[in-house]
């Protein structure tokens, strides 16, 4: 787990940076390879009755790991993208579980 959902850029686009960019995320964040999930998520943008281009978006959903780790792991998710792939502009954010409110098969951690 951490979980990093991804709108607004191709996912063939976030293939060709997946591996390298979980590569680094692996040693920042100090969890098994396993743990990491990328979901892209498709969306369609509405602005002024009109379909728009959905604008690239990351969420990292996660347990609070630490404000450096939490920098550490923004930035080589945002240079990942941005530096390797067409994108100049990107919002990127955190949600944080909380283990007594998150459950796996029916136990909270």
């Amino acid at each position: 787990m951490p979980q990093i959902k991804i709108r607004g850029i191709h996912e063939n686009e976030i293939l060709k940076i997946s591996e390298n960019m979980i590569d680094n995320l692996v040693e920042a964040v100090k969890c098994p390879r396993d743990y990491f999930e990328i979901e892209c998520i498709k969306s369609v943008a509405i602005r002024d009755g009109k379909i728009a281009e959905v604008y690239p978006f990351v969420e990292i959903a996660w347990f609070d790991r630490g404000q450096e780790v939490q920098d550490t792991v923004a930035k080589i998710i945002t240079d990942s993208i941005r530096n390797n792939l067409s994108v100049e502009n990107m919002d990127l954010a955190f949600t944080v579980f909380e283990k007594e409110k998150y459950y796996e098969n029916g136990e909270h951690f």
